[in-house]
């Protein structure tokens, strides 16, 4: 495989990240980093943003987090810094009081539902609009400003992000694919989906799309060569078991989660929540959960 222009975690990064070493389970770390990458999607749609800034914003909000741990930075605040780094990187800015709306708008209803769980009952949601002269307003507005240059600083200003919707629709040519709108649909989705996970940081771009288009082809029961010394994403330079591994964390994403475990990870949006629940369910002294 050519090297890449773009960072890949390391080995010992991956074996060990920042929040792992700091006693958060690597499960729970996986659903910060998904609901903290569906905050970015939703508020991106709100905000009517371009899908590269979106998807760029995304993928930078994953190598952040093999750098810095979630009991120090918020995934919110995290989220809010990557979007706004990603809108000016892609030439389509955003106005800093539209994001804050918007992100406030979006953790005023993750509230609301955890305190819906707590008082039985499911109120319907209001949503109740910041006054612009309040202190609220210039915390999120400081908050943007200083998580926008840590993600700068703690990842030396490598910003580099390359998509992979171009190499995709290649693939799905070269394989004869593109007739087939409900592959094409798929794999793209499936492509989408990925961003909730940390692959863009962790694996190329051929081997991601490839796990995309073996993921929509499957499921379709597409037939393609796969016999051994005919396997199609050796076209590509990809490699199995970094494709199987790709294909494992898109899978991940839509595995039954309890109520209980989605309401933990939005409890969890501010570095507050997270430090919570670390002295609840962790045994400080030796770094076990309880």
């Amino acid at each position: 495989m050519t090297p890449t222009f773009y960072p890949l975690a390391s080995l010992s990064q991956i074996e060990s990240t920042p929040s792992r070493t700091d006693s958060i389970p690597e499960d729970l770390e996986e659903d910060l980093r998904a609901y903290g990458c569906k905050l970015i999607h939703e508020a991106g749609i709100l905000l009517k943003q371009k899908q590269v800034a979106v998807a760029t914003a995304q993928i930078l909000f994953q190598r952040f987090w093999y750098v810095s741990s979630m009991k120090m930075f918020g995934i919110g605040d995290v989220g809010m810094g990557a979007l706004f780094l990603a809108s000016k990187l892609e030439e389509c800015p955003l106005k800093t009081r539209d994001l804050i709306n918007v992100y406030d708008l979006l953790q005023q209803r993750a509230a609301h539902s955890v305190s819906s769980k707590d008082v039985g009952s499911k109120p319907e949601f209001k949503y109740a609009p910041m006054s612009y002269f309040g202190n609220t307003f210039y915390d999120i507005k400081d908050a943007i400003v200083v998580h926008e240059m840590q993600i700068l600083k703690r990842l030396g200003f490598n910003v580099q992000v390359v998509l992979p919707y171009g190499t995709l629709i290649n693939y799905l040519r070269l394989l004869g694919l593109m007739s087939r709108e409900d592959a094409c649909t798929r794999a793209w989705g499936y492509l989408n989906d990925a961003l909730q996970t940390p692959v863009y940081a962790l694996y190329q771009v051929p081997t991601i799309v490839c796990a995309a288009i073996y993921l929509a082809t499957r499921q379709l029961q597409i037939p393609l060569p796969s016999q051994p010394s005919h396997c199609w994403w050796e076209l590509f330079d990809a490699d199995w078991e970094d494709l199987w591994s790709v294909c494992g964390y898109i899978m991940r994403l839509y595995r039954e989660r309890s109520e209980e475990e989605r309401l933990r990870v939005v409890g969890m949006i501010s570095k507050k929540g997270v430090r919570t629940w670390l002295e609840n369910h962790v045994n400080v002294d030796n770094g076990t959960q309880s």
